[in-house]
């Protein structure tokens, strides 16, 4: 397995963890989980990643994942998205088909046999949303300080 798909399954894993025990702390999983220096580097830019642009995420997953309400989508499949939308949002080189791809063979792995194509639709409606310039009159968005 490549680096940036350990590092990113980790954060998938991590932000599950999370979700059960809200205390959860990135060394300890770490040394539970046991990953390699290089993954680990990856993984803690995708959580810092996700964390500057949380809710900014989260709110982009409930506006294209309309006929699911947020908190009923499963708990792997939300983080698999969370991971996924915050490097398309925070637009850091990964090509958006790129982190897409790797959401939707995450969600493959790790969830049921539907969960790559609801990742897929869902993640490919954000890259259109991001996408699209704002319209004429529209306050100018925010630069994310994902950086």
């Amino acid at each position: 397995m490549g680096v940036r798909r350990e590092g990113r399954e980790a954060a998938v894993q991590f932000l599950y963890q999370r979700d059960l025990d809200p205390e959860a702390d990135r060394g300890s999983y770490y040394a539970m989980r046991g990953i390699s220096p290089s993954a680990r580097r990856f993984c803690d830019e995708l959580l810092d990643g996700f964390v500057a642009v949380s809710e900014r995420v989260d709110g982009l997953i409930r506006e294209t994942a309309k006929n699911y309400e947020f908190a009923r989508i499963s708990a792997v499949d939300r983080n698999i998205l969370r991971i996924a939308a915050s490097e398309l949002v925070a637009n850091n080189g990964t090509p958006p088909a790129v982190a897409i791809n790797e959401a939707i063979e995450i969600a493959k792995k790790y969830s049921t046999a539907e969960s790559g194509r609801f990742v897929n639709g869902v993640l490919d409606r954000i890259r259109q949303t991001l996408a699209k310039p704002a319209p004429p009159g529209a306050p100018a968005a925010k630069p994310d300080s994902a950086g």
